[in-house]
């Protein structure tokens, strides 16, 4: 008998604590939730979306608030990890915290929006130039021609899928990122999520690449003059340049 009581004693505890982690989870659940769902702090992260370090006045007029609510609401965001902060001279710039925050954003798009007009998942390509063609998550690329680009990288054999959030680069795909000038850390033989992960993406509702692949892709296609970013806004511009290239090494036809 004591040893049956005292195995219920030991199930209790485990209970018990089982149950406060879930409520810890559960309130730290809570908490994001009302930070992401008030539309004016959904609003400045999506501004933010772009991967740019943007001073707090933008982002108030992009969220259509006073300044003073717009330090507030970048205050609890900052308080919560969304967002940091960086003071030069007598402004104060704020960007996203990390590629988790972007991911957390990018995924709520999907899962909150109806597929969008302009996407191919209606059989219709994007125009050339708008948001939905090319644009940044984060610091990485996305829209139809990020998500083309990652369909053409795993039809080449250079991506594969694997088990999990993320991509495995093949030895094919090392050497295609060498030749483009991507230096890619050494392999370890494991897919490694933080190196090459797929992304959702809200208007074409199919995965991009993100991870350090994808940024270090999106840099190098900028350095190349392939794409050239909007100063005012996410979106990306091919040039004529990048889509010879697109076209010579992946295959893509754009425009």
């Amino acid at each position: 008998m004591p040893d049956a009581c005292e195995n219920i004693s030991v199930s209790a505890e485990v209970s018990e604590k089982n149950n406060a982690h879930t409520v810890l989870m559960s309130d730290a659940f809570a908490n994001a939730a009302k930070l992401l769902g008030e539309p004016a702090r959904a609003a400045m992260l999506i501004k933010l979306m772009g991967g740019r370090a943007i001073p707090a006045g933008d982002l108030a007029v992009a969220a259509h608030v006073s300044p003073q609510t717009a330090s507030e609401h970048l205050a609890r965001l900052t308080e919560g990890g969304f967002v940091i902060a960086q003071r030069h001279g007598r402004h104060r710039y704020y960007e996203i915290a990390n590629e988790e925050v972007a991911y957390a954003v990018e995924s709520l798009l999907v899962l909150s929006s109806v597929p969008h007009a302009g996407s191919t998942s209606n059989g219709v390509r994007p125009i050339l130039g708008s948001l939905e063609h090319a644009r940044t998550c984060y610091a990485h690329l996305a829209g139809w021609l990020g998500v083309t680009i990652t369909d053409a990288l795993q039809r080449e054999g250079y991506l594969a899928p694997v088990t999990g959030r993320a991509f495995a680069v093949t030895d094919r795909g090392r050497e295609w990122c060498a030749q483009q000038g991507i230096a890619l850390p050494r392999a370890s033989g494991i897919a490694d999520p933080k190196l090459a992960r797929p992304c959702p993406d809200w208007t074409e509702r199919r995965p991009h690449l993100a991870g350090r692949l994808g940024v270090m892709m999106y840099k190098r296609f900028s350095e190349l003059g392939w794409l050239v970013p909007s100063r005012k806004s996410r979106t990306v511009r091919v040039t004529l340049e990048g889509r010879k290239a697109f076209s010579k090494c992946l295959r893509i036809v754009v425009g």
